[in-house]
């Protein structure tokens, strides 16, 4: 076997190889052809290849995934930010038109174009910690029109920048100001979701499940139209209190649940038995403050696997570094910096369904890399602030330069 590139004179963690240390593995190689891993293994028997890449020795992981983005929106809500630190809780400002309903207005009011340029310094931020791949969910638009223009830009983004984009189609976020959310489901079952399906705009449907959005019944209906387009379901789910949405989530065979500040035992044996994968948002838990942490102790004791993602929105987390993300999914969930690792790689693939695509270092596999002047995984989640990215690898191709 030919390899089109080999990186040797690394350390590489691969983020499947059972024991492996912080460290990685010490004097590795990692062999791609085609876009793919071809071979990982010791330096002294790694294949062929036409090009040949000094590492220096740098720390090679799988390239970073954020499973959990609303990173497409527009206008500001620094004041909501405001009002919180003054004592006002994310529920009151949402009932007094604020939180989802008003970066709704914003985004009707946005062009496509307009939405593109102000959120593609959001990917680039993410691309320059080392993300190859991020989901990308609707929500903002609250009808077909600016549903529709929200994932549109989502695929053009990812069309002009070197990451893997997946869309998720989010309808059922917030219930339209002066409207009925019966009413409103049923516009999202029988015209905003069948719109997107049939465009191909979509990857996945969320929901959110909560006492100031939408009820689990009302949310299942949206799940059944979902399952008749063949495409899968995740959930915003037990945030500010315990509404059971988990539970009837893994029903539909959910990919993860999300949030889980209040999730039960009952909830999470069900995410167990259903093998949904629970995705922790530290940014949000800490932007609002919060004090209910989500079960992690449960998650680890029933096997539920743990992701961690940014939740990059403009209210409640906007934050653009995974780098961080994990330093408070172990700082504030208690998540060791391997879970949290194996949270932004191999169980975020989960999470979006990519699981045999990516988040490991491993034959078979895209080449989806990262390299680190860094000598942990766990000194890169402790530095704060410090981002040392040497080269990212998304699909064989390296973004510091051609190779």
């Amino acid at each position: 076997m030919q390899a089109d590139h080999l990186w040797e004179n690394i350390r590489v963690w691969t983020g499947s190889t059972a024991g492996e240390t912080p460290m990685g593995h010490q004097h590795y190689a990692i062999a791609e052809k085609a876009g793919l891993i071809c071979w990982v293994g010791p330096q002294e028997e790694a294949p062929p290849a036409t090009t040949i890449i000094d590492g220096e020795n740098h720390l090679a992981t799988p390239g970073l995934i954020d499973c959990h983005t609303h990173l497409i929106y527009a206008g500001d809500r620094a004041h909501e930010w405001r009002m919180r630190l003054e004592g006002a809780r994310y529920e009151e400002i949402a009932s007094a038109g604020g939180g989802i309903v008003s970066t709704v207005s914003a985004v009707r009011t946005a062009s496509e174009e307009t939405l593109i340029a102000q959120s593609m310094p959001r990917l680039d931020a993410m691309i320059a910690q080392g993300v190859t791949t991020v989901e990308i969910k609707s929500g903002y638009g609250l009808d077909t029109e600016n549903e529709t223009k929200l994932l549109r830009a989502a695929r053009r983004m990812g069309a002009l920048s070197p990451v893997t984009v997946k869309t998720t189609f989010l309808g059922a976020h917030a219930i339209p100001k002066g409207e009925n959310a019966d009413a409103y489901i049923e516009d999202v079952c029988t015209n905003q979701l069948p719109a997107v399906a049939r465009d191909g705009l979509v990857d996945a449907v969320d929901a959110y499940c909560e006492k100031i959005a939408f009820t689990p019944a009302q949310i299942e209906r949206v799940f059944k139209t979902a399952k008749e387009y063949g495409l899968p379901v995740k959930l915003h789910a037990e945030q500010l209190s315990n509404f059971g949405g988990a539970r009837m989530a893994t029903k539909f065979g959910a990919l993860s649940c999300d949030h889980l500040e209040y999730l039960d035992e009952d909830g999470a044996a069900a995410m167990a038995a259903a093998g949904s994968v629970a995705v922790l948002l530290p940014g949000a838990f800490y932007f609002l403050n919060e004090t209910k942490k989500p079960p992690v102790e449960l998650l680890r004791k029933l096997g539920v696997p743990m992701a961690v993602a940014s939740d990059c929105n403009p209210g409640t987390s906007p934050l653009t570094s995974p780098l961080m993300a994990m330093n408070m999914a172990c700082v504030l969930f208690g998540l060791t910096p391997r879970e949290a690792f194996l949270g932004m790689t191999k169980n975020a693939a989960a999470a979006l369904g990519l699981q045999s695509e990516t988040g490991e270092i491993a034959a078979g596999k895209w080449c989806d890399l990262a390299f680190w002047d860094a000598p942990s995984i766990d000194s890169l989640i402790q530095n704060m602030g410090q981002n040392p990215l040497t080269d990212r690898i998304w699909r064989g191709k390296s973004s510091e330069k051609e190779i």
